[in-house]
């Protein structure tokens, strides 16, 4: 089984801890259905977060959906001028049989405009 890292975002609508709960976790979910994974599958999941997202971890929402032995981590986005604002990035780490090319990255809504050469 080979370690691979899958790439993913969202761009929240305001910053709220339940918003940003519902938002990160079907960004989550979805990079787990669309890469056919089970929490079993992650090794561990970085998060980042641009500087203007205060209302709470987005590793919370990870917690939340029953991830609950998988390494998290949570870091501020670079604050670079004239960037997406309000976005939620994740790049996990997996043990999948997939070959690189056939890993989906997940950037749900207006964050596929961050990633167009690789956003399904």
């Amino acid at each position: 089984m080979a370690v691979r890292a899958v790439r993913g975002a969202v761009q929240l609508e305001r910053d709220d801890a339940g918003h940003m709960d519902e938002q990160v976790g079907a960004l989550l979910t979805a990079v787990l259905e669309r890469n056919a994974l089970s929490a079993d599958d992650l090794i561990s999941i970085w998060f980042t977060a641009t500087p203007d997202l205060h209302s709470d971890f987005p590793a919370a929402a990870a917690r939340k959906l029953g991830i609950v032995d998988v390494p998290l981590i949570c870091a501020q986005e670079l604050d670079i001028e004239g960037a997406m604002p309000r976005v939620v990035r994740v790049l996990a780490h997996i043990e999948s049989d997939r070959p690189r090319a056939e890993i989906a990255h997940v950037y749900l809504g207006a964050a596929a405009a961050l990633r167009k050469d690789i956003a399904q």
